[in-house]
């Protein structure tokens, strides 16, 4: 039983650790959006478009993911 908890504590703190990463991320990436990913808009081109459709299709997929939506749905 002592083993299970210390096991179960273990992944908490490994849980935990991940998620302050994820949270950090998260506002460093709210950050960037607020300036427009580094770019002008009057400087706009096809390159940023491409970019920033990447980072939508790869944050798409994480909330289908966590939502277990689209091809995450049973």
């Amino acid at each position: 039983m002592a083993k299970a908890a210390q096991n179960n504590d273990q992944a908490l703190n490994a849980f935990i650790g991940a998620k302050a990463s994820i949270d950090q991320m998260l506002g460093e990436l709210q950050a960037m959006s607020n300036e427009h990913f580094n770019t002008h808009p009057d400087e706009i081109n096809w390159a940023d478009v491409g970019n920033v459709s990447r980072i939508e299709r790869r944050l798409k997929e994480l909330l289908d993911m966590l939502k277990m939506e689209g091809e995450y749905s049973k």
